[in-house]
């Protein structure tokens, strides 16, 4: 039986940064814990990350995953929001660094495309898929929704890397033989 691995997504903002946490068995996904971390627009910036930091560090140490999955910026006009963004990210990939996670970055198209079906999906679908996937969770925040699909699109990407990890060691192992009788090297070798 397989063990439940924890993922946990994170929808990047200085404002407001969205977390989820599913607990992975299998094909089989579950909800463990989702919510919003905030930072005060009255204090200074050094301040706000300190604030991100150490809340999204606290989360990690007490639900424990073992890989993040962090939504890249994507930011049409504005450079200032693009630069808030890329302060909170950076946050993000520090702490994931620091609790020794494995960690994963991915479009917001590419985690649509992946719960959803459509990479232009709106947040409406986005939350109402993730409520349909994990009926437990009760999420109402959009960026908890996010933040939860990233780490659902990690686990469908994760499932899939390991199917060909485990195809390609079986080819491995079956080409290795012809290898040793033939004397000639298997192009998968």
């Amino acid at each position: 039986m397989p063990v439940p691995i924890r993922i946990m997504g994170l929808d990047p903002g200085l404002g407001r940064m969205g977390w989820g946490v599913i607990a992975v068995e299998g094909t089989r996904l579950t909800h463990v814990a989702h919510g919003v971390l905030t930072s005060s627009a009255k204090e200074n910036l050094g301040h706000r990350l300190l604030a991100l930091h150490d809340g999204l560090g606290a989360v990690i140490a007490d639900l424990r995953p073992v890989a993040i999955a962090v939504e890249q910026a994507f930011v049409h006009k504005d450079p200032q929001a693009a630069l808030k963004i890329g302060h909170a990210r950076a946050i993000a990939l520090l702490a994931g660094a620091q609790g020794g996670l494995d960690i994963a970055e991915y479009t917001p198209n590419h985690i649509k495309k992946c719960v959803v079906g459509v990479g232009h999906a709106s947040k409406d679908q986005v939350q109402a898929m993730v409520k349909r996937l994990l009926p437990t969770a009760r999420v109402e925040a959009a960026d908890a929704a996010d933040a939860l699909a990233a780490a659902i699109a990690h686990a469908h990407l994760a499932g899939t890397r390991a199917k060909i990890a485990v195809a390609l060691a079986g080819q491995e192992a079956l080409a290795a033989p012809f290898a040793r009788s033939t004397g000639k090297k298997s192009a998968l070798a």
